[in-house]
């Protein structure tokens, strides 16, 4: 049994099935069972580092996946917000403003948890 199976990634194969059976297998077997899995980084840097990512490049369909999986491994709501609001001023302010639209809503609009 792969990691994926044991820790249930299946993101890849729920999205695209059998559509595109290569991009499931890159998905779910090398990204999150071999990258996300190496020791050098903690799950939890390896998800702020991704949320700057996608912050960075506008991929605002990824962040609403990430931001919760951001939570899950131990990234605050409040360091979310912090981080993207930093972003705002190496990566521009309309992908600080979309990355905080997108967190408020996978948030909620009471603010941080």
């Amino acid at each position: 049994m792969t990691s994926a199976s044991k820790n249930g990634w299946t993101g890849g194969q729920n999205a695209f099935g059998d559509f595109a059976p290569g991009l499931v297998h890159y998905t779910d077997r090398v990204l999150f069972d071999e990258v996300w899995e190496r020791p050098e980084l903690s799950k939890r840097d390896r998800s702020l580092a991704t949320v700057a990512a996608l912050t960075a490049m506008g991929n605002i369909d990824q962040l609403n996946f990430h931001l919760p999986f951001a939570r899950d491994n131990g990234v605050t709501e409040e360091e979310l917000i912090e981080a993207i609001t930093h972003l705002a001023f190496y990566t521009g302010w309309p992908k600080a403003m979309s990355a905080m639209t997108a967190a408020k809503k996978v948030f909620g609009t009471d603010g941080p948890n």
